[in-house]
């Protein structure tokens, strides 16, 4: 989907369609969730601060997320994906893989089931979205970004290769900021300059990662798209206006991200058996604490023992401005229509 959450928020409210759009806190601790084009064009980005967009900014419109809307929104959308193929991978709300290999309609065309997904997408949300059109997961989700918003592209088997020769190295999904510095520091500026560094020479400098990337820049990828995918984990984490350092107030905030915890959890009627505690410093410095258990747990008040034993675990050596809580190691019997649990929250006030 395009600039979603943003988006969805112009679509209910037209006052705010064609104006520099953020979702997301606007206090001083406040991050942004998602920005509308119009606000892209100023160099505002999701994961931002608040108070950097707003300086890049100054008429940045900041509006609070509304999760609920948003699944009810990527449910009709994930419907619609479903009259084409059951074998639809959701990544997160807004983004999914799709094999079309074999397709309910009968469509000789991935291309023209992709135009026409887009199509029906637009038709019932009033929601625009863009499309990647390849030969595996890798090369559909390059191709994905290149012609947003509201566009799609297609790579043919034969185009493949060169497509990816061609690219510049940090469009290569995967490839972040920092590794993508450190390819630059090894000459490595676009996919070409990739494909002529030998397998031992990747695997030296970028570990396990290496053997991906020689394999990505030669089209192949064997990941299949798996609807029954396992959830990993749920989380939540509260970040602070003011920094605290109280044993007190940690445990006040610990008890309220439990609480939406144990409303997921219900929700998607699974349990987990490990704990983790996330700590953000002052500093800016991050650290986790876990702990496993014998047995799931899905209950707020045995998810507070745990982390009220975690926060005990060590003094904290600097007052904190983020707290998380996330349960792992979650119990397998989850009914595949349910929304997806791995997800990450993040309030902030």
């Amino acid at each position: 989907m395009d600039a979603f959450y943003a988006s969805v928020e112009q679509l209910d409210a037209p006052e705010l369609k064609g104006k520099p759009l953020a979702v997301g806190g606007s206090s001083k601790r406040g991050v942004v969730a998602a920005a509308s084009y119009e606000a892209r064009k100023y160099g505002v980005r999701s994961a931002m601060p608040s108070v950097t967009a707003a300086r890049l900014c100054p008429d940045l419109i900041f509006v609070k997320a509304r999760f609920e809307r948003y699944r009810e929104v990527s449910q009709q959308i994930r419907e619609i994906f479903h009259d084409y193929t059951d074998l639809v991978e959701p990544l997160s709300l807004d983004e999914a893989y799709l094999d079309v290999t074999t397709n309910k309609l009968n469509y000789p065309s991935a291309t023209i089931i992709a135009y026409d997904i887009r199509r029906r997408i637009y038709q019932t949300t009033g929601l625009t979205a863009s499309a990647g059109i390849s030969i595996n997961k890798f090369v559909a989700k390059v191709a994905s970004d290149y012609n947003k918003p509201n566009g799609q592209k297609t790579i043919l088997p034969e185009e493949v290769l060169e497509f990816l020769e061609q690219l510049e190295i940090r469009k290569f999904h995967g490839i972040g900021k920092v590794t993508a510095a450190k390819m630059y520091e090894h000459g490595i500026f676009k996919g070409a300059d990739l494909k002529k560094k030998s397998k031992e020479f990747l695997a030296q400098h970028y570990g396990k990662s290496g053997l991906y990337y020689y394999d990505i820049v030669r089209g192949i990828h064997r990941s299949q798209v798996k609807p029954d995918r396992i959830r990993k984990s749920l989380g939540a984490e509260r970040t602070f206006s003011d920094n605290i350092s109280s044993e007190i107030f940690m445990m006040e905030r610990l008890d309220q991200i439990a609480t939406e915890i144990e409303k997921r959890l219900a929700k998607n009627d699974v349990a987990g058996k490990t704990v983790t505690l996330k700590i953000k410093y002052s500093d800016f410095k991050m650290q986790t604490r876990s702990k496993t258990l014998t047995s799931h747990i899905n209950k707020k008040k045995d998810i507070l023992t745990i982390a009220q034993e975690l926060v005990r675990q060590e003094p904290f050596r600097e007052s904190v401005r983020l707290l998380g809580l996330s349960l792992s190691n979650l119990n397998t019997e989850v009914n595949e229509s349910q929304e997806p649990v791995e997800v990450q929250l993040e309030f902030n006030f």
